[in-house]
């Protein structure tokens, strides 16, 4: 299995409802640094995965709705507890999308897998994976 991997980061605000979360049902804020890795059982013909610069740039436009944003004020995530867990889940459907869709040329169509990490601190992250 092939991989390759684009990052990027966002900052945001939110909140969560339920006492589990303690202070964090406050307003916070949070930087994370998202590592998307593309897997594929072969590479195409010019001995690629997906375009890396393609990723990259396909990543950022994704993010930046959720850049810089409350997210207890977006409608995609509405009655939600935006743990890290769930913003993985969340981007890894986006990129699964604009995979299939064709966003990430013919080379997206091929990919097979997506591993979405969101690193919260050097000591704490979360990941979604799954098959596309």
């Amino acid at each position: 299995m092939f991989s390759l991997t684009v990052c990027d980061h966002i900052m945001i605000a939110h909140s969560f409802q339920g006492e589990e979360f303690g202070p964090a049902q406050r307003m916070h804020g949070a930087t994370y640094a998202i590592e998307a890795e593309f897997r594929a059982p072969a590479l195409d013909a010019h001995q690629l995965l997906v375009d890396i610069g393609l990723a990259k740039t396909v990543l950022r436009a994704l993010l930046e709705p959720i850049d810089y944003r409350n997210l207890d004020e977006l409608p995609a995530f509405a009655g939600k507890n935006t743990t890290t867990e769930y913003v993985a889940f969340h981007i890894h459907g986006l990129l699964a999308a604009a995979c299939k869709d064709g966003r990430l040329g013919d080379g997206g169509r091929s990919v097979t897998g997506l591993k979405i990490l969101l690193r919260e601190a050097p000591s704490a992250w979360a990941a979604y994976e799954a098959e596309i």
